[in-house]
């Protein structure tokens, strides 16, 4: 399985690029050491980006990052806080990528910035992105703000989100890996799935809960 990651921030090093790394792991730890990471920094991307805009034609490394996350079995997406959003140059980077690439792609979100007040980034810039390329953003976005690293709810946080996209990354993550547990889809189940359902389950421990939106719909007719 191929995990890649992309960081957009700017500084070396970053609090962004520490919070990508920190997912990663958590990601590996509950999914196994087989798991091939690749990180890609936008930094050194940036120019080889604007030049793609303005030929219509990626260079070689922006070609060869773009084709490692089409090829991804999950990515992981982190950018620091411009303006209340994501950066520039990671809103350019998913700009030039195919439209089809990261369809039914498990992605996990993130995000930093230096106040609280930041935190639905997560939410009201980051997620739209990426359902709008019609990926799979799990349902626990991670964002850190400078006050969080060191406590122990970042910590939790990070550990929740990496469990919920080791379990698309881990095939044997479903009844044959655990028969006490019968009722808990499988990665491979979930995905597609979840394409025309809600995910309503946050807490790896109990498993991902699939209901379908007509479900939800007769459900709120009925009340």
């Amino acid at each position: 399985m191929k995990l890649v990651v992309v960081s957009a921030g700017l500084s070396a090093p970053s609090a962004t690029r520490l919070l990508a790394d920190r997912l990663a792991a958590a990601t590996r730890e509950h999914a196994g050491s087989d798991i091939d990471v690749q990180v890609i920094e936008l930094r050194d991307l940036a120019t080889e980006i604007a030049q793609h805009f303005v030929t219509g034609f990626p260079p070689a490394r922006l070609a060869a990052a773009l084709d490692a996350v089409a090829a991804a079995d999950g990515l992981i997406a982190v950018s620091p806080v411009f303006a209340a959003s994501y950066s520039g140059l990671f809103k350019s980077f998913f700009d030039v990528i195919d439209k089809d690439a990261l369809t039914g792609k498990p992605v996990l979100v993130g995000a930093t910035g230096g106040t609280a007040r930041h935190s639905l980034v997560t939410e009201h810039a980051l997620r739209p992105l990426f359902a709008y390329l019609r990926a799979l953003v799990l349902p626990t976005a991670v964002y850190a703000a400078s006050e969080d690293w060191g406590d122990e709810g970042l910590d939790r946080r990070i550990t929740r989100a990496g469990a919920e996209l080791a379990r698309f990354l881990t095939p044997a993550a479903g009844p044959e890996a655990a028969p006490d547990r019968p009722d808990v889809d499988t990665a491979a189940a979930i995905a597609p799935r979840s394409l025309h359902g809600a995910i309503t389950s946050v807490d790896p421990a109990d498993g991902f809960e699939v209901v379908p939106f007509a479900q939800q719909l007769a459900a709120l007719r009925a009340e």
